[in-house]
């Protein structure tokens, strides 16, 4: 199933979702889907993929296990980055009500999905 239908059905199951998009381990988007500016949505997918390195150094460094998940809350926004393999994640934004809760089970009952279109 093509990666852009995946992200379509993850935006559209999501009331309030802005935007979701597949990054690689270089920071370069592998496709998206938005109801915001595709140029911001990138963006954001590149900076998202530099925290979560970080965050996964720091994990390892712990003697901890890899980054699960990452949530951002910011005033009118929230972000939610979501690690498929080492080498690709998510990312979904969220206007600032919905619940990231809800956004987490969708993308968990679209990762076997996810997956199979990455490995």
């Amino acid at each position: 199933m093509p990666l852009k239908t995946i992200l379509n059905d993850i935006l559209t199951q999501i009331p309030g979702a802005l935007g979701t998009i597949l990054i690689d381990w270089e920071g370069e988007a592998v496709e998206q889907v938005s109801r915001m500016d595709d140029f911001h949505l990138k963006v954001l997918g590149a900076h998202c993929g530099i925290i979560l390195e970080n965050l996964r150094r720091a994990a390892q460094r712990l003697g901890g296990d890899d980054v699960k998940e990452l949530v951002v809350r910011a005033r009118t926004l929230s972000i939610l980055v979501v690690p498929l393999t080492q080498d690709y994640f998510l990312v979904l934004t969220l206007s600032e009500d919905i619940p990231a809760a809800r956004a987490r089970a969708v993308v968990r009952a679209h990762g076997a999905r996810l997956l199979a279109e990455v490995s």
